[in-house]
């Protein structure tokens, strides 16, 4: 009973501080703002436009933890004047260790992009032990501490959030709780909702069996492959009115953050497979912030800032049931926990309520062929007498019918892919209409945003504003816009830029994701960073699948530099040579095999640059 109450003891304090995090993130927001706005995100909409191809959002943003943030501590030395003779050497000295404070926290930046994570911990406790030497109580240095407190808690959680790997260990089943929020749903899906309880559960056999397969993978419970169910009826091509798209329901920033690509001729919020990769992704990290399935899915459906806000307004009690949680939630997340729990309840007894638990399609079986240029699926069908609308409904990410202008695995149905390569070549290549736009002007289309014109295009906003004479960033559907420039070329993959890049210098080797792997431990294990590995493959969060391909870049040039001995002296501190010799920290560290809390004496000899 006593380890009971201490377990609960140390959950609810580990949620605590997970609340105290967040608020403080919400209090420097608006500076957070301010670094994309120069991303517009204004969408054009068409009410008449009701397949949902074409009305998606932009969102440019990278939300991926992994990404470093700018710095927002200000250094009060510079407003020091002449006039103002209030700074003592005391103020200048507590300046100092802040100076050195914030080294640190690069310090734990370098350590944790090289996947050392205890030494990344390290340096942050370093540089809170410094801050806790200053004891002046000026306004300035108390916000110069209270920065950089809110800078090591930022990266505490950070660091700590990076640890997610492909395959964790085995979760616990969801409870399914009988009460009467439940027992209501059960009764609207027996009885109101009974079509579309039966079309759904027909459609789930074409996707469930991989995507328990992949759940089991990642050790997440079997039963969240049920979650299409009352998210999209299992079709992938459902659009919601928030613009949620796709089996899992991802709205676009979401989707971006989990490494579900989204361009012009593809969205894989529609593709099945990767979309349910994705989906592992962002529940695992729901799950390390909440600790219960429950909350997870009410998360899941109105995000976890929200569910976070309702709990800092809940007594601390509320951790020990998530129904304490429900009559603050929104209407529809309200609903959303206890329909899902009604539909297990409902699946493990089918024949009770008067299903057939055989009633399903098929699954759905293909081969694959690589494409390395764009082509209609229209041509595909003509040559190779496969109906359009199946390979239509084989490639759903395809938002046009048109194959990517990078490599692109095709998906086609069994037995089909030698009779589509003995026609590969005599298909004709797909030339897009606005590829050579000699006029210089764009219409419009719907679901297009000034951003996604400017990158189809490859000009800046700025100037395509300029050119339009353009205040705002609002566009309308059926505007026409001059392109700066006569002629449009399309840029090549970034991918294949970055890696052409690194290969000048750098020589790549190719890694397959296996069971375990997480981007920081395949960084230390090729030493190298998780930042090189993201920017050579072109990816935006840390989720990765087991057998992922990933270029990584093995650095050639680690040619010594000209290094000199220094005798420690009395009263000197990494730091502070470092400074002397004008070295980054994190460098004298590594070249000397210092962590970030040893300890140097007079008399020592440290190589320095």
């Amino acid at each position: 009973m006593d380890n009971r109450r201490t377990i609960l003891l140390i959950k609810k304090i580990i949620q605590i501080f997970t609340i105290i995090v967040f608020s403080l993130s919400c209090k420097n927001v608006v500076q957070d703002v301010k670094v994309i706005e120069n991303k517009p995100m204004n969408v054009v909409e068409d009410d008449n436009n009701l397949n949902g191809d074409d009305k998606q959002i932009e969102s440019p943003l990278d939300m991926n933890l992994q990404e470093p943030f700018p710095l927002t501590i200000s250094h009060p030395l510079q407003l020091h004047t002449k006039k103002n003779k209030k700074y003592s050497k005391e103020f200048i000295e507590a300046q100092n260790i802040l100076d050195e404070a914030l080294e640190f926290c690069e310090v734990s930046q370098d350590y944790w992009q090289k996947g050392e994570l205890d030494s990344a911990i390290e340096s942050l406790d370093q540089a809170y032990a410094l801050m806790l030497r200053i004891n002046d109580s000026s306004n300035i240095l108390l916000q110069q501490k209270d920065d950089l407190r809110y800078l090591i808690s930022k990266r505490l959680m950070e660091i700590y959030a990076s640890r997610y790997t492909v395959v964790n260990g085995t979760h616990e089943a969801i409870p399914v709780v009988i009460n009467k929020h439940v027992q209501e749903e059960i009764n609207i899906l027996t009885g109101r909702d009974r079509k579309f309880f039966i079309s759904s559960y027909k459609r789930s056999g074409r996707y469930r069996h991989y995507i328990v397969e992949e759940l089991k993978k990642a050790g997440l419970p079997a039963s969240l492959s049920w979650l299409p169910l009352i998210e999209s009826g299992f079709k992938i091509r459902a659009l919601s009115k928030s613009r949620a798209l796709g089996l899992w329901q991802f709205i676009p920033s979401t989707g971006y953050k989990f490494g579900l690509k989204r361009n012009r001729y593809i969205d894989e919020r529609m593709d099945p497979e990767k979309s349910t990769m994705a989906a592992i992704a962002y529940l695992t990290a729901l799950h390390k912030i909440f600790g219960d399935w429950i909350t997870v899915l009410a998360a899941y459906n109105c995000g976890e800032g929200r569910v976070l806000r309702i709990i800092q307004k809940q007594n601390v009690n509320y951790l020990d049931n998530f129904w304490d949680l429900y009559d603050r939630l929104p209407n529809e997340t309200a609903r959303y926990v206890p329909k899902f729990l009604a539909t297990l309840h409902i699946i493990e007894n089918m024949q009770k309520y008067g299903f057939n638990p055989d009633d399903l399609y098929e699954p759905v079986k293909y081969e694959s062929i690589e494409i390395s240029r764009q082509i209609h699926l229209n041509n595909i069908a003509s040559k190779t007498g496969i109906p359009y609308k199946i390979l239509k409904a084989y490639n759903p990410e395809l938002r046009y019918g048109v194959t990517p202008q990078e490599p692109y695995m095709l998906k086609i149905p069994e037995n089909k892919k030698n009779l589509l390569l003995a026609c590969i070549n005599s298909i004709p290549s797909f030339k897009p209409k606005y590829s050579r736009n000699t006029k210089g002007y764009h219409i419009v289309k719907s679901g297009e945003s000034l951003y996604s014109i400017a990158k189809r295009y490859n000009v800046k906003i700025s100037d395509l504003k300029a050119a339009n004479r353009m205040r705002g960033s609002r566009i309308i559907a059926g505007k026409k816009l001059r392109i700066p420039g006569k002629r449009y070329y399309s840029k090549k993959s970034n991918k294949v830029k970055n890696v052409r890049k690194y290969a000048k210098t750098s020589s790549i080797k190719k890694h397959i994701v296996r069971k375990g792997d997480s981007l920081w431990n395949i960084a230390r294990r090729y030493q190298t960073t998780t930042h090189q590995i993201k920017k050579i493959n072109n990816i935006m969060s840390s989720a990765l699948y087991i057998g992922q391909t990933l270029n990584i870049p093995l650095d050639n040039n680690n040619v010594a530099r000209n290094r000199n001995i220094y005798k420690v002296k009395s009263g000197d501190s990494p730091f502070q040579i470092a400074l002397k010799h004008n070295m980054e920290l994190a460098d004298f560290l590594r070249i000397n095999h210092l962590g970030p809390g040893s300890k140097i004496y007079p008399g020592q000899l440290l190589l320095t640059e």
